[in-house]
């Protein structure tokens, strides 16, 4: 079994990121790595300063995120651990720790980043807020950055909703940035996931923060853009998001509203222009079904799945909208068998009504 500290002494080398810690692992692991000679790390493409800060790094840095992952409800994950995502392993460069405070199992789940400008108006805050309201209903977990405006009210909307929300700090997850959204960042804690590649005592510095935004966009299916300026941070994350072949939605704005320039720019260069929830429904359907079935596959005893409630009319929603003549035809079954079935299904919380249809969720109540 690989030693964390090992994991630890390999990423506090410095230049040392998630490109170079991609190629060394496939010479072996960060504990042979260490016991491997000089000469054989140097051809791996590693100094003798970064050698040298390999096999003796800070000890004092290495016992204080030890320290911190005793604590209750703290995490480290290197990218070879089961409960990695395998959405952001797929990234280039992905981060090979992750320190993450709070429900680790949400960051395996079907995830829609939702950020935008921290000056954002009234309605751009109340659309960050309705929009995860709608989509946590779906049970999708909500995915921001924690900054003020956009972000803030799309953990709020997630939370208030009784869903599930995921932070991404440009910072250390000691060192909660801004100051003012401590108490929000204790209540995503509990509901959800604070997330960073930093390690624990690491501060908010500006180039950190492009970082975290290819961080969110590499945990979700999709991004939703909520009023961004031209040079605006959440187009950062939206890049990335196309570089991961990730679904980017926009908010269509106001010409006179110098916050939406950059969602009609993302519109007019090929995002998805987003009136309602459905219409990322329509979109990320497929990606997330496969990422519940395979969630489903680790929750559910083996065959356990084959025991739902009418398996064939199941088989045919799933996490796009799906008119119930729609449903009836796959099923080929009458319209009002399918109408009782899909009330039964949605009282069991195995499907949700939504404008246009029906989609699947997650899991039944028990």
């Amino acid at each position: 079994m690989n030693s964390l500290e090992d994991w630890l002494a390999l990423t506090a080398v410095p230049g040392v990121g998630g490109v170079k810690v991609s190629r060394l692992l496939q010479h072996g692991t960060p504990t042979q790595l260490r016991a491997m000679s000089t000469e054989q790390l140097q051809t791996f493409g590693l100094s003798l300063s970064q050698i040298s800060a390999f096999r003796t790094p800070l000890q004092a840095q290495i016992d204080r995120c030890l320290w911190w992952a005793d604590h209750q409800d703290n995490t480290i994950l290197t990218i070879d651990s089961p409960y990695y995502p395998a959405l952001l392993k797929q990234i280039a460069a992905a981060p090979p720790v992750l320190f993450v405070s709070g429900q680790v199992e949400y960051l395996s789940a079907p995830q829609l980043a939702i950020v935008g400008s921290r000056s954002a108006s009234i309605d751009g805050r109340e659309s960050a807020y309705e929009f995860a309201g709608a989509l946590v209903a779906a049970n999708y977990v909500i995915t921001s950055g924690l900054a003020l405006g956009v972000d803030g009210q799309a953990h709020h909307g997630a939370l208030k909703h009784g869903g599930a929300t995921i932070a991404v700090l440009g910072a250390g997850l000691s060192q909660v940035y801004p100051a003012r959204h401590r108490d929000l960042a204790a209540k995503i804690k509990e509901q959800g996931a604070l997330v960073s590649e930093f390690w624990p005592d690491e501060k908010p510095r500006p180039q950190n923060f492009p970082r975290r935004n290819r961080v969110i966009s590499g945990l979700s299916v999709g991004v939703l853009v909520v009023e961004a300026a031209e040079k605006s941070g959440s187009l950062i994350t939206a890049r990335y998001a196309l570089e991961q072949g990730r679904d980017v939605f926009a908010l269509p704005g106001s010409i006179r509203n110098p916050e939406s320039r950059g969602c009609n720019a993302l519109i007019k260069s090929g995002a998805k222009l987003v009136e309602t929830p459905v219409d990322i429904f329509e979109e990320v359907g497929a990606l997330t079904e496969c990422a519940i079935n395979s969630q489903l596959s680790k929750t559910l005893p083996q065959g356990e799945d084959q025991q739902l409630p009418f398996p064939a009319l199941l088989a045919t929603v799933g996490n796009e909208a799906t008119p119930v003549d729609v449903v009836a035809e796959r099923s080929e079954q009458p319209v009002h068998e399918v109408m009782m079935q899909l009330l039964e299904l949605e009282l069991l919380g195995f499907v949700t009504s939504v404008p246009g249809g029906y989609i699947r969720t997650r899991r039944g109540k028990s």
